[in-house]
């Protein structure tokens, strides 16, 4: 078998975005050029009808769709991981279940595949809100520099932006050899998988058009703001750097694992929480900001002076970190009069 598509799905019923999902996935070109693939919509406990969904699809098309019932909620980590232990696929891709495919995405990635001899393919992805194929705004994720047969240069780039896991196929043989898998039970997964991950194939390249469909869910993960879920970004964060201590990858790529660290468990954290709270009138939690804080300095305390950290930040951004690191009180005052005075001065 080709290819293999793993679909966590958890409670995806509702405006038939699951539907259009999984049909997205059946009218892939590829069974018209002979390419012999599987859709593993593997249910996480869903409390709706997602499960009675997939089963209908399991009886209308079952040797194409190969579900996967849990018992109790893993999230899309845990997930992932139980249709990759399925998988018979040579190669195996993602997809999230409110989003969907170009009728050729996946035929045009295995044709990349085929025709370069890379052992990991991805494309662009465009936003959308509607169900249509109509192309929204396109991001391009990964660039062309990041491409080819993977050496040093590449691969820090691709820790710093290893881009979107379900825009990629990744070759099957090469996840196992490795013992790749997502961590679970959390959210935020991606942030750890994904530089792990693209450290360990070869030879990356990329499809140069937006062929995965990104539905714009204001309830998805990525908009919803909440300190469990911080917490879930801050621990991936943590378990990159240790993941790649465990397997030997940390020296090599020291200064990159920092810029990410940085941006993703604390600038990214510190600033999403804190205009969520002010846009909300919600009390400011000091300890959470002061943790932030401590935890960046325990993993990386000169961040600051990384060769990649002038570059990444605004001027005022560092301001904000500069108040940041001399006091959580100081930084929270400052960041309130600062939001005061732009209401005031520009009604915003």
């Amino acid at each position: 078998m080709k290819l293999s598509i793993i679909v966590p799905v958890f409670n995806m019923a509702a405006d038939n975005k699951l539907n259009y999902c999984i049909d997205s996935l059946i009218n892939q070109t590829l069974k018209d050029r002979g390419y012999e693939y599987e859709i593993i919509p593997v249910d996480d406990a869903s409390k709706d009808d997602s499960p009675s969904i997939l089963r209908k699809y399991e009886r209308d098309y079952p040797e194409l769709i190969h579900p996967v019932y849990c018992e109790r909620n893993h999230r899309q980590g845990g997930a992932r991981n139980r249709g990759i232990a399925k998988a018979k696929g040579e190669w195996i891709g993602f997809m999230d279940s409110d989003d969907f495919a170009h009728p050729e995405m996946f035929y045009k990635l295995i044709k990349r595949a085929e025709d370069t001899g890379a052992d990991v393919v991805g494309c662009h992805y465009n936003m959308t809100n509607n169900h249509s194929f109509d192309v929204g705004k396109v991001m391009a994720v990964n660039t062309p520099d990041q491409t080819g047969v993977l050496g040093i240069e590449q691969y820090r780039k691709l820790v710093l932006q290893p881009g979107s896991m379900v825009i990629k196929i990744y070759k099957a043989d090469v996840i196992r050899e490795k013992e790749l898998s997502f961590p679970e039970n959390t959210f935020y997964e991606d942030n750890q998988a994904g530089p792990l991950w693209m450290l360990s194939f070869k030879h990356f390249e990329i499809v140069d058009e937006p062929l995965y469909y990104y539905f714009q869910n204001e309830e998805s993960t990525v908009h919803t703001i909440s300190l469990d879920r911080l917490h879930n970004r801050m621990s991936m964060s943590e378990s990159l750097v240790l993941e790649c201590k465990d397997r030997g990858l940390y020296e090599a790529y020291a200064s990159e694992l920092e810029a990410n660290f940085t941006r993703c468990y604390y600038v990214n954290t510190l600033f999403s929480y804190m205009q969520d709270a002010v846009a909300n009138k919600d009390k400011i939690q000091k300890r959470f900001v002061e943790e932030l804080r401590q935890g960046v300095l325990k993993y990386f305390p000169d961040f600051q002076k990384n060769k990649y950290y002038e570059r990444s930040y605004d001027e005022e951004q560092r301001k904000l970190i500069a108040y940041h690191m001399a006091g959580s009180g100081k930084f929270i005052r400052y960041y309130k009069m600062l939001m005061m005075y732009r209401r005031i001065r520009y009604g915003k």
